[in-house]
């Protein structure tokens, strides 16, 4: 302790620190999710949405074999349209590419005067109009075939792309890892060692609650695997299989941990922008009913409260006078390909 400060004015300086640390997040999320890029982006996948199970299995199996053929680059398909939605995006089909075939949808126009009623619904005739009161909805009635073509068999205009969190490299601060281990191992929960991302179902760390277990995958720097960690313990602290919040709003709860994970990094002197930065954006645009700006404010209480516990429990050396590092430096424009956090299922643990 300084000697020209009692120990409740140190408190309070590092209670308003992480606060500003809060702030300047907050700030960094707004300006990235309100820029024209990441509106771009949004917009972009909004056209391309998931198709259903058959297609994407038509999808997959014809693009396994152009790509055995050597007509396109990688063995994945990734964002798939038809000719002429690649030309409303300013991207043309190569000459000699061949498209996928797949069934789209028929619909028809259907009305009714009282819609709640399903056997009041009447088909209308290509150009009938419906009457004077009357409801109309569209309903598929068939499919037919269509072909579409993957991105990787057109060139044009560049496709827009969220940011995405890069994972840090070097090494971590001087017994950061082994600190929050051993918060770990106090609440119960077994560390354990996992060889990459395809083992974790594509995250970097996986907390399960009812095995008590937290996985961290070694195929990363010292200091990607430190921040992991701190993720891990910030859901350890502040979730649990039975948070309404962590099941059901999964965004909160990813928003919550990765902010305290922030908060341990920069109070030993760690930069986790280029990670933390895409990666709460990203969990706080999913959640329904607010902004992302508002997901973060919301957090804030919460975070500060877990942060300042772990700090308390871990014996390293910590950043005491000054600033905590800053995030106002702008924000790269990144092409990795690091995970957000997506899970191919829903599983019962939390992860980052």
């Amino acid at each position: 302790m300084r000697a020209d400060t009692t120990f409740p004015q140190q408190a309070a300086e590092r209670q308003a620190k992480l606060d500003t640390l809060h702030e300047k997040l907050t700030s960094a999320v707004e300006s990235l999710v309100t820029g024209e890029d990441w509106r771009r982006a949004i917009e972009f996948a909004a056209r391309f949405r998931s198709r259903s199970f058959n297609n994407t299995l038509l999808i997959w199996t014809q693009h396994q074999a152009a790509f055995e053929h050597g007509r396109v680059p990688t063995p994945l398909p990734s964002h798939v349209a038809g000719y002429r939605q690649w030309q409303s995006q300013g991207r043309q089909v190569d000459k000699g590419q061949a498209g996928y075939l797949i069934f789209a949808p028929v619909t028809g126009r259907f009305a009714s005067s009282t819609p709640k009623d399903p056997a009041s619904w009447r088909r209308l005739g290509p150009a009938e109009k419906p009457a004077a009161g009357e409801t109309v909805r569209s309903r598929m009635v068939g499919a037919k075939p269509a072909y579409v073509w993957d991105v990787t068999q057109t060139t044009g205009d560049p496709i827009p792309e969220l940011p995405v969190p890069r994972l840090l490299t070097g090494q971590a601060p001087a017994g950061l890892w082994d600190g929050l281990a051993r918060i770990v191992a106090d609440r119960g929960y077994t560390l354990h060692d996992a060889p990459d991302a395809e083992y974790l179902d594509g995250a970097n760390g996986v907390t399960h609650w009812l095995r008590k277990t937290v996985h961290v995958r070694t195929d990363m720097d010292d200091a990607a695997r430190t921040r992991t960690l701190a993720h891990e313990v910030g859901h350890l602290l502040l979730h649990n299989r039975d948070d309404v919040d962590a099941v059901v709003h999964r965004g909160i709860a990813e928003v919550e941990a990765e902010s305290v994970a922030l908060m341990i990094a920069a109070a030993h002197g760690m930069d986790t922008d280029q990670y933390t930065i895409p990666y709460v954006a990203t969990w706080a645009s999913r959640v329904p009913g607010q902004s992302a700006v508002e997901t973060i404010q919301a957090t804030a209480a919460r975070v500060r409260t877990a942060a300042l516990t772990l700090l308390d429990q871990l014996d390293t050396t910590q950043i005491d006078d000054g600033a905590l590092p800053s995030l106002t430096k702008p924000l790269a424009r990144t092409t990795a390909s690091e995970p957000v956090a997506e899970r191919p299922r829903r599983r019962e643990g939390r992860s980052l």
